[in-house]
C-alpha cells in the first residue's frame, strides 16, 4: 500500500484512493457551490435591472404620452389665443347701435356659433360681475375712487378674460373701486 489509487485483493480501493476520491468529489461539489452561487447572484442581478429597464421604459412612455399631450393642447391653445381678438370684433361690433336688425342677428349667430365651437375645446370666460379683483384673472386697467362699492370690487370689463382647460389663457381687463 504505497499509493493514492491502490486496490485490494478483492478489487476495491484502498482507505487512502477513498479518501482523495472523497476529498476530489468534496472539492467538486464546492466548486459547483461556488458557480451555482455565482449564477444565482447574476441571475437577481438581471431580474433587477429588468425591473428597472421596465420602469424607465414606463416611465419614458409616460413622459413622452404627456408630453404629447400638452403639445396638442399647448397649439390648441396657441390657435384659440389668435382667434380672441376676433371674438372681440364680434363683441364689438353687436354693442354698436342703430345697425340693421337682420344684419346685427347675423352678427350674433356668427358670434354665438364661433363661441360654442371655441367653448367646446376648451375655453372659459372669466366671469367679473359682482367679483373682487383677484390679480391671477384679473388686469387692473382702471383704478376708481368711490364709497359705492367695497374696495377691490370689479366695476367693469373693458376686455373680457378667458381660461383655456383651466388655465389662464388672457386676463380680464377690468375697472376696480378703491378706497382712500
Amino acid at each position: 500500500m504505497n499509493g493514492d489509487k491502490q486496490e485490494t485483493k478483492n478489487g476495491g480501493l484502498t482507505d487512502d484512493a477513498a479518501i482523495a476520491t472523497d476529498e476530489k468529489a468534496s472539492a467538486e461539489l464546492d466548486q459547483l457551490r461556488i458557480e451555482r452561487d455565482g449564477l444565482r447572484a447574476e441571475r437577481d442581478e438581471l431580474k433587477e435591472l429588468l425591473v428597472r429597464r421596465q420602469a424607465e421604459f414606463d416611465n419614458y412612455r409616460k413622459r413622452t404620452e404627456k408630453e404629447r399631450s400638452d403639445f396638442v393642447q399647448y397649439a390648441g391653445m396657441e390657435l384659440v389665443k389668435e382667434i380672441l381678438p376676433i371674438l372681440d370684433d364680434f363683441d364689438r361690433a353687436m354693442k354698436v347701435e342703430g345697425g340693421n336688425p337682420e344684419y346685427v342677428k347675423g352678427v350674433q349667430m356668427i358670434h354665438s356659433r364661433m363661441f360654442d365651437t371655441l367653448r367646446k375645446q376648451g375655453l372659459e370666460p372669466i366671469e367679473t360681475t359682482g367679483k373682487q379683483f383677484d390679480p391671477h384673472l384679473h388686469q387692473a386697467v382702471e383704478r376708481v375712487e368711490t364709497k359705492d362699492a367695497e374696495d377691490g370690487a370689479i366695476l367693469g370689463e373693458f376686455q373680457r378674460g378667458y381660461n383655456f382647460k383651466g388655465k389662464l389663457l388672457r386676463p380680464s381687463m377690468v375697472r376696480v373701486a378703491v378706497h382712500h
